[in-house]
């Protein structure tokens, strides 16, 4: 399908860039729109939520995803693994991954603050 659309100077210069990619731009982009943790489980939302309302180091360490959550990651790393991943799932596995790290970093980050208090 053919579809031609007006965009700003400043963006088409920045899409010029990414001109053999963009039905794939448009799809990660369209994604997000409708879904911002890319059809993920909503406890993800709820998590990054939660870090942003700046909690006290108790409430971080209590962070623990649902079993759907755990269960959508351990199958994105097994069509990773297998080399049957698609894109749009190795992007959803990214955003877990990326996720997971900065929930690490935010419990180690506690437990200091903790044992600090103490």
């Amino acid at each position: 399908m053919l579809i031609t659309i007006e965009v700003p100077e400043k963006l088409g210069r920045q899409l010029r860039a990414y001109e053999d990619r963009l039905p794939e731009l448009l799809e990660l982009g369209l994604r997000e729109v409708e879904s911002p943790l890319a059809d993920g489980p909503q406890d993800a939302e709820a998590i990054i939520g939660l870090l942003a309302s700046r909690p006290g180091p108790e409430q971080i360490l209590a962070i623990r995803p649902s079993s759907d959550m755990v269960a959508r990651f351990s199958e994105l790393l097994q069509q990773s693994k297998s080399g049957t991943i698609s894109r749009e799932a190795e992007t959803e596995l990214e955003r877990y991954l990326m996720l997971e790290h900065l929930i690490r970093l935010a419990k180690a980050r506690a437990l200091k603050d903790l044992s600090k208090a103490e």
